[in-house]
């Protein structure tokens, strides 16, 4: 080839090698890594020169490949030098070489917290749900790169097995205790910042009661001070720290190792009866077990029971959200030995031989008592609640012996047990006796519960034992989840037993005002059930003795077995039920008034002759619904009404007679107004100085409104004015009122009531 066509060529080739050059020039300038980009962690903390052994650890943990290579994105809580020189001290240890590759890695992964986070952020919620981005000031955990995995348990029959945690809280009807595969229960680190201190309102002595040997400065991370914050990394951020962190046990972990909580572990890992933990096998977790280890060993999920308000070993916290572990933890209280086995035995066991009879919801109570599904910081103790809007009822400073704060939540060692409402107030008695099981389970369905298990309600109760609900035909019917009566010789009915059983359960309930009244039954008293401005049935009481509408209908009294003393008020075992009367309140009225020597009779011959207000076949009252009352003015007053013109009569006054049955409209009308004036509409109202005022009476004027009386209510009398426009007072004859009927009762008056 000639000179010609050689020169050429080669001047095009260089010419493209000058322009491949350039553009070479140009990408790596703009793809480069910049020279003002820091280095990642592993470089950054040898070019800082005090990092010497936590290099050294990173080294034998097989993670400097992991920091050096500028992957990921990481915040390193990295102490340096002078602190591993304190750590090899305490451990008794020259130096790095003296701990094994395995506890190094932990070491390193629990140092490492994923995503890079600067101070001024790590106090800072990752909100996921609804996008909410950031939240300010509220988060005091992040999670580490370290988690436990496999670990050796103990299942039944002491038998060795193969375990791994709980990753999530178990749920009701879950056959895989609800663990998730894939998510490995990363443990949390903990740390504290003056941000999140001032937001949670705490205060140095919140994080010296846990650290008392070290200083808060506003930014510590467990015992350590941040001695040099934002250190920044090509793969995150570096926060230097004064004191080696050890990887920190769940609370599942720090109970096992604990022998003083060995009683109260022993409740909280139930296996044989009423079991509050099982092992259950996982599939998944065998294989990968098998996969990393060569071995053939089955993998059990420890899971806790569904009862309890979290899992103690589930690293995850709710997992309501993906990181709502951030800025919430768990806190359990823990009882020593001593505390657990008094309470055990006097108050749990007290009406059962062993914990293994007991049901199984008791067990979760105590424990549940003891398991605040948050934090609580020792100044928020007595704001703080658990699952029943408890407190935690403890002094910090003379209840807890141990307190630690550990990779999923707060433990606190206590010389006493939780206080539970449940195992103090007046429904204990009932909840805590096999014997009192009806009882406990109306309790419960009508929602007193609520009220009576809360040591702040004031209340007095009546409680009826099982035997006398039995004698009286009625059960309850596990297995069909219902309420049954069986008369004698009869077959069993469910139709309306639930509400009658209701209503004689709220008979058996007294609040303020009316607890006052039966705090001694020596005495003789009317006093109505339920609490004030709600309505209820009455009941009567004499040297200890119990009378209601139904059991006056029965000619059977009730009789104070025993008394006991709760938290919140007095507790009254009974021999039967607290039935009420189902007759109608005109059978009541009949019953006084038959006889002709009766002070009721006048007022029940005008009632049973009328047809407007007396159904004779079946001695109802027309008319009458919900609570009332009736006042009958006795034989004198009513021929005071007659010869006052109020009443139908025959003669002249002051010597008329009654017309108890007149045979024309005028008369007819007459009487109906004066009965219908004469009983009170919606209230049920005895002289116990509770309840005075203008009230209803079924009686109304042409436009259709109620015409009132006034009561003047005081403890062992009742005044009653009428609608005049100088009113004439009308008091009960005490000796014969509070008469009880159905959802009503029936006093005598020494005067008649007059409407117009």
């Amino acid at each position: 080839m000639n000179n010609k066509v050689i020169i050429p060529k080669l001047l095009a080739f260089c010419i493209l090698l000058l322009f491949a050059s350039c553009r070479k020039k140009a990408w790596d300038e703009f793809y480069d890594r910049p020279n003002t980009l820091a280095d990642p962690i592993y470089k950054q903390l040898a070019g800082k020169g005090n990092f010497k052994n936590l290099l050294a650890l990173i080294d034998k943990g097989g993670y400097k490949q992991v920091l050096v290579a500028g992957g990921g994105y990481w915040t390193m809580f990295a102490p340096n030098d002078e602190a591993f020189d304190k750590y090899f001290k305490d451990k008794g240890i020259a130096d790095v070489n003296a701990i094994d590759s395995a506890t190094a890695r932990a070491m390193v992964q629990y140092f490492l917290v994923y995503n890079s986070f600067e101070k001024d952020r790590l106090d800072d919620y990752q909100a996921t749900a609804n996008n909410q981005g950031w939240t300010p000031s509220v988060a005091f955990r992040r999670t580490t790169a370290y988690y436990t995995g496999f670990y050796k348990d103990t299942g039944l029959n002491n038998k060795p097995i193969t375990a791994i945690a709980a990753n999530r809280n178990n749920i009701t009807g879950s056959l895989t205790g609800n663990y998730i595969t894939g998510d490995d229960n990363n443990k949390y680190i903990t740390y504290f910042t003056d941000d999140y201190f001032q937001s949670a309102g705490l205060s140095a002595s919140d994080y010296n009661y846990f650290y008392p040997s070290s200083t808060y400065t506003g930014f510590n991370v467990a015992e350590a001070k941040v001695v040099t914050k934002d250190i920044p990394a090509e793969n995150g951020v570096i926060h230097e720290i004064d004191r080696v962190i050890n990887p920190l046990q769940s609370i599942d972990e720090y109970i096992r190792t604990k022998p003083e909580y060995s009683s109260f572990r022993a409740l909280l890992n139930r296996m044989y009866v009423n079991n509050t933990v099982q092992f259950i096998y996982n599939s998944d977790a065998s294989h990968r077990y098998q996969v990393l280890t060569g071995k053939n060993d089955s993998v059990f999920v420890k899971a806790y029971s569904p009862l309890l308000s979290f899992s103690p070993n589930n690293e995850n916290f709710l997992k309501a959200e993906d990181n709502d572990g951030q800025k919430d933890c768990w806190t359990m209280f823990i009882p020593n030995n001593t505390a657990v086995d008094n309470y055990v035995k006097n108050v749990l066991c007290e009406y059962y031989p062993s914990l293994d009879q007991m049901p199984m919801d008791i067990i979760a109570d105590f424990l549940n008592a003891h398991m605040f599904a948050t934090a609580v910081w020792p100044s928020k103790f007595a704001v703080t609640r658990n699952k029943f809007a408890e407190p935690a009822r403890f002094n910090p400073n003379t209840d807890v012996f141990d307190r630690k704060i550990l990779s999923n939540g707060i433990v606190y060692g206590t010389t006493k047990v939780e206080e539970a409402d449940v195992f103090s107030t007046v429904y204990s008695k009932a909840y805590l006796n096999p014997g009192y099981s009806m009882m406990t389970r109306l309790l419960n369905l009508s929602g007193l519960k609520l009220l009576i298990a809360n040591s702040s309600v004031p209340v007095n109760i009546f409680l009826i034992p099982d035997k006398a609900f039995a004698a009286a035909g009625y059960s309850y019917n596990v297995s069909k989840d219902q309420y049954e009566y069986t008369p004698a010789g009869g077959s069993a009915s469910t139709n309306g037993v639930k509400d009658k059983l209701t209503r004689i359960a709220n008979t058996c309930v007294f609040f303020e005002p009316y607890k006052s009244d039966v705090q001694d039954l020596s005495g003789a008293d009317i006093v109505k059930s339920g609490a004030s401005g709600t309505e209820g049935d009455f009941i009567k009481f004499n040297n200890n003795t119990i009378l209601t509408g139904g059991l006056l209908d029965a000619g059977k009294t009730a009789v104070v077995d025993s008394v006991k003393t709760a938290s919140n008020g007095k507790v009254y075992f009974i021999n039967d039920l607290l039935t009420y009367s189902e007759k109608p309140v005109g059978t009541h009225v009949k019953n006084l008034g038959t006889a002709t020597t009766s002070e009721f009779n006048y007022f029940w011959q005008y009632l049973s002759n009328s047809v407007a207000m007396y159904n004779a076949a079946t001695t109802d009252i027309n008319g009458l619904t919900g609570f009332n009352t009736v006042f009958v003015p006795n034989n004198a007053a009513i021929l005071q009404a007659v010869n006052d013109g109020v009443l139908p009569g025959t003669g002249t006054a002051p010597n008329k007679v009654p017309t108890f049955n007149p045979t024309n409209d005028t008369g007819r009308e007459l009487v109906r107004k004066f009965l219908q004036y004469h009983i009170l509409y919606g209230h049920t109202v005895v002289p116990d100085g509770n309840l005075s005022g203008r009230f209803d009476t079924y009686l109304k004027d042409s436009v259709g409104n109620s015409i009132k009386i006034n009561i003047t209510n005081s403890k062992g009398a009742m005044i009653i004015r009428d609608n005049q426009s100088i009113p004439k007072p009308s008091e009960l004859i005490m000796a014969q009122s509070n008469n009880l009927s159905n959802r009503c009762v029936i006093h005598l008056l020494n005067d008649y009531l007059k409407y117009n």
